[in-house]
C-alpha cells in the first residue's frame, strides 16, 4: 500500500501541471487534506494578468471566464486523477477568489481514499 502522504504528493503535482498547461505557471503554494471520501485543496493561484484587465473593465464578463476556465480545469483534473489512480470520482467543486487569489477545490470521490489505498500495492 502506498501511503496517504505518498497519495496527497501525487495529487499535488496533477494539480500544479494542470495549472501550468492552462494558465503557463505553476501553483505558489497548495494545501491538501483528505477526510474519508473528501479531498480539500486550497492553493495560492496568482491571477491571470488578462482576466486582471478585464477585470478592472467588467467583472461580470471576467467572471464567466473565471467559471469557464474553472469547469475546463475541473474535466482535466477528473480525466488525470482517474487515469493516474483509477479511483472514480463522484464531483468535483471548484472556486476560485480573485481578490485573495485564492482556489478551493474539493474533490469527492466514490469511496474514502483510505480504504481504496488499502486494496492497492502501487499506483505509479
Amino acid at each position: 500500500m502506498k501511503s496517504i502522504g505518498d497519495f496527497k504528493q501525487e495529487v499535488i503535482k496533477i494539480n500544479n501541471q494542470i495549472n501550468e498547461e492552462m494558465y503557463g505557471r505553476g501553483l505558489d503554494w497548495q494545501k491538501i487534506d483528505i477526510l474519508g471520501d473528501k479531498i480539500i485543496i486550497l492553493a495560492l493561484n496568482r491571477r491571470i494578468s488578462v482576466l486582471k484587465h478585464v477585470d478592472e473593465k467588467d467583472a461580470f464578463t471576467a467572471r464567466l471566464m473565471d467559471l469557464a476556465l474553472l469547469n475546463e480545469f475541473k474535466i482535466r483534473f477528473k480525466e488525470r486523477f482517474e487515469e493516474r489512480f483509477r479511483l472514480k470520482i463522484r464531483t468535483i467543486l471548484k472556486d476560485y477568489d480573485p481578490v485573495n487569489q485564492l482556489a478551493g477545490t474539493i474533490i469527492i470521490t466514490v469511496q474514502p481514499v483510505e480504504n481504496f489505498l488499502k486494496t492497492i500495492d502501487n499506483f505509479s
